[in-house]
């Protein structure tokens, strides 16, 4: 039954005829012709281009493009069930739609949110006014056309955390509602961020001993980039970049989401951070984004600098506390966590 559900999908999807030979007790994978011409090297950044998929006006083709990247994966992505499966493409799905409709004012020291669903408190953090609803006050926070077309003020890194938790928000939504209710009262009660949320709510694929292929993302992923400058790096904010796979080769830009980046601009962008921070008069370390908008368009510009640069920044990152030879990618990526009764892996703080 439970692989029937699979087929079903990816019959849906239309993607049985890229599937290797297989049967009962065994898993899914692209066969080897599939996988040579369409991920070469793990390389899923031009599924969207080579299939033809238009993933921003079709949601089907952006389900199709997840499946394929996931099918793709270096090593196998095991599902506790087919309804763990299927949820999973769910919330990748609904968190590339809630990432391209993200746009926000870029803060890190002063935040704010909509007073008519949050409160803040210094010890709890942003939570949701009681009666109001999380995925509703999610969507305001973050999206302004939900509400009166204000931006409110967060870093990237707490972007991310909102984008993923709401994309989890709306699949507990359907699928397992007490657990979406426990979800709730938890954000009434005190936010869960920063290493908490990662660890709370999602699983981490990649290690600085396995690293996944530099160019090996699926849509829904959130994704880290390291600033490889050491001194820029100290800038508040500027320590790297969180942002979500949107697929397509694109990677969301929280503070101008009709400009998303490809890798290329990202991997730009942040090298040429080095080139635009300053010491203002209290004495911090700021970044002058003029000036790094002109240094990535003269790069851009110059076929052999821009490769250089590139290249430079395509390499994996150095490790924690190490600023050598790395670049910018991350060896790992991260996704939610099962959200299904009886296999739902999201353990909320007592």
């Amino acid at each position: 039954m439970q692989r029937r559900q699979v087929l079903d999908k990816l019959d849906e999807l239309a993607l049985l005829p890229y599937l290797a030979p297989t049967g009962p007790g065994r898993g899914f994978a692209l066969s080897t012709e599939a996988a040579h011409a369409l991920v070469d090297d793990g390389d899923t950044l031009n599924l969207c281009r080579d299939l033809g998929l238009d993933t921003a006006a079709n949601l089907v083709h952006l389900e199709r493009e997840i499946v394929l990247a996931l099918l793709a994966a270096p090593r196998t992505l095991r599902f506790a069930s087919a309804a763990e499966f299927l949820s999973a493409v769910a919330i990748r799905r609904d968190i590339v739609v809630a990432a391209r409709a993200t746009q926000l004012a870029f803060g890190t020291a002063e935040a704010n949110r909509p007073q008519s669903h949050w409160t803040y408190d210094e010890d709890r953090g942003f939570t949701i006014l009681p009666g109001q609803s999380l995925i509703e006050a999610l969507t305001l926070a973050t999206q302004p056309d939900a509400g009166n077309g204000q931006m409110y003020a967060f870093s990237c890194y707490r972007a991310s955390e909102y984008v993923m938790l709401l994309g989890i928000a709306r699949e507990l939504e359907r699928v397992n509602p007490p657990l979406l209710t426990a979800l709730q009262r938890q954000w009434e009660t005190s936010a869960i961020q920063s290493g908490a949320f990662h660890d709370v709510f999602l699983v981490e694929y990649g290690s600085l001993e396995a690293p996944l292929p530099p160019r090996y993302y699926v849509p829904g992923d959130r994704v880290w980039f390291r600033n490889p400058d050491a001194l820029s790096s100290d800038a508040s904010g500027y320590e790297g970049s969180w942002v979500i796979y949107l697929g397509n080769g694109l990677f969301s830009n929280f503070w101008q989401r009709d400009r998303p980046y490809s890798l290329v601009a990202k991997c730009l962008e942040m090298y040429h951070w080095r080139h635009g921070t300053y010491v203002d008069a209290e004495g911090d370390l700021r970044m002058n984004e003029a000036i790094v908008d002109a240094k990535v368009a003269e790069t851009a510009a110059n076929p052999a600098a821009l490769a250089t640069v590139v290249a430079r920044m395509s390499r994996l990152r150095d490790g924690r506390g190490i600023y050598a030879d790395g670049g910018c990618i991350d060896f790992s990526r991260e996704f939610a966590r099962n959200v299904c009764p009886g296999t739902a892996s999201i353990a909320l703080p007592d």
